[in-house]
Order: C-alpha cells, then structure tokens, then sequence
C-alpha cells in the first residue's frame, strides 16, 4: 500500500544546489525541474505525492501532472499550513504520511501525528540516487570483483605481503 508523500516545493527549491542554476532562470522553471524529477523517481511505485507550493491568489489551486497533485496555498496561508491540513486528512484516514520540509513546526506536527518527517536534503539525495535495481547490480559486481580478485583496487592482498609474481608465457 502506497502512502502520501507531502513536499514543501519551495523549500526544496530554494535549498537543494541541484536546482540553483535554474532558479536563476526562473521560478517556474524550477518548478517544472521539480515535478519532473519527483515523476520520474515515484513513477513505479503506489505512493501519492503532493508538492505544496505558497500561492497568492484567492482560492487553493490544484493541478496534477504526470502523477504529481500541485498545490498552490490561497493567498495569506502557508504552504507549511496546507501540509498540515493534509497530513492530519491521511492520517485521518489510515494512511501513512512522510513529508519533506524544513520547517520544524510541520516536522514536529508529522512525528506527534505518527507520521515521517526528513528534511528537503533527504528528498533531493532521493531524487538524484540511482534505482534500487541497478544499486544492488554494481554492490553484486564490486563484491564479485572482489571476490574472484578481479580488479587490483578492491583486491584483498595484505600489506604485508609481497604481491605474486606474475608468470610469462614463452
């Protein structure tokens, strides 16, 4: 069973080093940066992710996009707040919840709440890492290098002992 993954946007935005050289650009183009990466690492699993962003207009606007349910807070409410509200729904309803903000209020609310908060490093580390698959692929093959002797830098040679000379074909 999936659970709802709740983001502060733009804590992760304006935190992460991975989206600096866009922010520069523009905002909205970090966003878009955003939703394309949180597509693309949560696109095979069952979780329900949620990125809050601070809005300024009357009403909360919400949007989906390649799996992504977009949040903008209605003008004179925190995204921070919005997180709460949605954190407490879920967990309301017998879901689980992780959120990824900075903020120590949202992240104290979550625990109390029996939920996971990490901060937006965790999710950007997260976001960046290589899928589980191919991890487990290269930890099996530097294990069997190891192993069989294959490969001179993750060899098991003591120090002190003199390495083996090597026999030339005539």
């Amino acid at each position: 069973m999936g659970r709802d993954i709740l983001i502060d946007g733009y804590n992760v935005i304006k935190r992460a080093p991975s989206f600096q050289a866009v922010r520069t650009q523009s905002l909205a183009a970090a966003r878009t940066q955003l939703v394309a990466l949180l597509a693309n690492r949560y696109r095979h699993t069952p979780h329900q992710i949620t990125v809050v962003f601070d809005g300024n207009e009357a009403l909360e606007q919400t949007s989906h996009e390649r799996r992504i349910r977009i949040i903008y807070s209605r003008h004179g409410e925190t995204a921070d707040s919005v997180i709460a509200r949605l954190a407490t729904a879920a967990r309301a309803a017998g879901r689980e919840v992780e959120i990824y903000s900075d903020d120590i209020e949202i992240q104290r609310t979550a625990t109390l709440q029996g939920g996971t908060a990490l901060a937006s490093s965790a999710l950007e580390q997260q976001m960046h890492a290589a899928p589980r698959d191919i991890e487990r692929r290269a930890r099996h093959r530097v294990a069997m290098r190891q192993k069989y002797g294959l490969d001179t830098q993750f060899s098991k040679q003591d120090d002190d002992e003199p390495p083996r000379p090597r026999r030339q074909k005539k």
